[in-house]
């Protein structure tokens, strides 16, 4: 009986690099974001389609990219069901219009989804998998709140192996509350309000608008319409504002919609490239990854994830914290940023932590705003030349965290590599 036959894989196009290639971060951009509930801007749209509307924009924005040189594409998202579902980094290429040949894949981990499938790439980049890949998260909160649906293992609570209250984000940040007195409301209230207020003045300045994608909406009542800007921010809040309002997570707590960051849809996405097929390509260099890592901590405290994570990154990369310029720190609880500067010794008012406000401004949807978070630096490296290194960072439900350092290529000592050389 004759048997089929298997075609030889064809020729690898160059050898495999024997060290580790450098990667860097080409270009970002994200949906402007909207808030989770039934009048929301995208009430009536798809989070795929939010995917791949930050998709298409970065192929918009550099034509001199072929889209059959992308080799992978990553889309986070922590709530996979529904239009969330399907193997997003697949459909969403698939949808954007990339090429069959295109492979992808979904991602979760969740809030650090989209920073998860930025470090998967660019490993995949360092060791020669990948050129070029595509990489993202989208959140429709509104459609698809967080935990809908999930079956949490009877064993995490009868085997005691977390606190009750640990799959509570919430009730986590009262819990940092509790444990370090020193993070008192007070010092939260006037983070809270900090951001609301820094954001106010980026967007004014205009750094904002210039990363958001428009996107067509649909409402069933209200018609077609056209996101531009960002619906979560609450301009003019104050501290004795936010001082005033109640503590949904625990009567007489210290965590209120103040200082948490919101419920939010949205979607972002990056292109990142190993260093040397980005100058081939004409691509820009905005960062260039220096370090990452991922550390557990105890659930019921998840806030504090970005310290060890931090330590850890620092150390592979051989800094300190003293060689960091600017801070992009997730903010899911005022009280979790607080912790990571208190562990840091950086005040609470640093000009170097969050420019552009964060996420309790502007929204948190949950596996994208790794990209947000990386974007922004990267926009912050550009305008200050005099910092050489940066980080995004960020806390994950059942106590993670996960750190990135960047380098800045508008720095003075800022030396671009060819693929033998080993990123530090």
């Amino acid at each position: 009986m004759p048997t089929a036959s298997v075609p030889s894989p064809a020729a690898p196009s160059r050898p495999a690099p024997s060290r580790v290639r450098r990667t860097v971060f080409v270009d970002g951009v994200r949906t402007p974001f909207g808030r989770a509930r039934a009048d929301g801007l995208y009430t009536g749209t798809r989070a795929d389609d939010l995917a791949v509307k930050a998709v298409r924009e970065l192929l918009r924005r550099h034509p001199q990219l072929p889209p059959d040189r992308i080799d992978e594409v990553a889309i986070a998202a922590t709530t996979q069901q529904g239009d969330q579902g399907l193997t997003l980094g697949r459909t969403v290429g698939v949808l954007a219009g990339l090429p069959r040949s295109v492979p992808g894949y979904a991602v979760d981990r969740m809030c650090a989804g989209a920073m998860t499938a930025v470090t998967n790439l660019a490993a995949q980049i360092g060791v020669g998998a990948a050129d070029v890949a595509l990489a993202g998260g989208v959140e429709h909160m509104g459609r698809h709140p967080m935990g809908l649906d999930a079956d949490p293992n009877p064993r995490f609570l009868s085997e005691r192996l977390v606190a009750p209250d640990a799959l509570n984000m919430g009730v986590t940040a009262e819990n940092l509350h509790d444990r370090f007195p020193h993070l008192t409301r007070e010092r939260a209230d006037a983070y809270g309000a900090a951001s609301q207020r820094k954001y106010a003045a980026a967007l004014a300045a205009g750094r904002i608008e210039p990363d958001l994608v428009p996107v067509a909406t649909r409402d069933p009542e209200r018609g077609w319409g056209l996101a531009t800007a960002d619906e979560p921010p609450r301009p003019g809040t104050t501290v004795e504002g936010i001082g005033a309002l109640p503590t949904p997570f625990r009567a007489g707590g210290r965590v209120t919609a103040g200082t948490s960051a919101p419920l939010t849809d949205g979607a972002a996405a990056c292109l990142l490239a190993a260093e040397d097929t980005a100058s081939a390509l004409g691509l820009p260099v905005r960062m260039r990854l220096v370090a990452f890592a991922y550390a557990g901590v105890e659930p019921e405290i998840m806030g504090v994830g970005p310290v060890p994570a931090t330590r850890r990154a620092l150390e592979r990369a051989s800094l300190t914290i003293d060689d960091i310029g600017l801070f992009e720190i997730n903010e899911a609880f005022a009280v979790q940023v607080i912790a990571f500067l208190d562990a840091f010794g950086i005040p609470d008012d640093d000009p170097r932590v969050n420019p552009y406000g964060g996420a309790i401004a502007v929204g948190h949807p949950l596996a994208s705003s790794g990209v947000r978070l990386m974007t922004q630096l990267a926009r912050q490296f550009a305008e200050h030349p005099e910092v050489r290194y940066g980080l995004t960072t960020m806390c994950v439900g059942l106590g993670q965290g996960g750190t990135v350092i960047w380098e800045n290529p508008h720095h003075a000592d800022y030396v671009p590599s060819s693929d033998e050389e080993v990123a530090p």
